[in-house]
This record gives structure tokens, sequence and C-alpha cells, in this order.
């Protein structure tokens, strides 16, 4: 079943080509850019155009910040937990990057 606003979507699309607003776009007549994923090819290059990251690379960011609150943390008890964390972090980034490859 085709979507209710087809008929206008193409029209629209018809218009704007009688019009050449298609005409000298940046990079007609050029192939596409190879995609290693084609089938996650626009949510990959939404996620890379917002900035976004591999789950490991957050995680190594979360677990430097863990180093840092060790650093200036003098409490044992604190320390400890501060540590326990960043081993859980660190076996979280290698599943990470497992999973990325």
């Amino acid at each position: 079943m085709d979507h209710p606003l087809i008929d206008l979507i193409n029209q629209k699309i018809r218009e704007a080509e009688e019009a050449g607003e298609f005409d000298n776009l940046a990079g007609a007549g050029k192939p596409l850019p190879k995609e290693e994923d084609p089938e996650n090819a626009l949510i990959n290059r939404l996620v890379k155009e917002s900035g976004g990251v591999p789950e490991f690379v957050s995680l190594s960011r979360e677990l430097a910040k863990l180093r840092e609150e060790l650093r200036d943390t003098g409490d044992r008890t604190k320390r400890r937990e501060i540590m326990k964390d960043m081993s859980m972090m660190e076996a979280r980034i290698d599943v990470a990057r497992k999973a990325h490859r």
C-alpha cells in the first residue's frame, strides 16, 4: 500500500525537475561514495554527521573521567568503588571494540 501522500510527493518532485532545481547539484554525475555497510548507510551517516562516536570511544571517555576521579580521591572506600567501576568499564570497552569490528 502506498503512502497517502505519494501522489503529492511525486507531483512536487516533477515540478522541481521541470523547474531545474535538480540541475547542477554538488556531486552530480559522480559515483556515490563506496559504503562498507550499505544496509545501515543512512544511519551511519546521520550518526557521523551529528558527532556520534562508536560505543567504545564514549566508554573510553568515561574511563578517563573515572581515572581522573581516582587521582583526586583520597577516601579508600571511594577509591575501591572507583577501581571496581574502572574494571567494569574496561571490560565493556573490550566487548564494544570486538562488536565494532
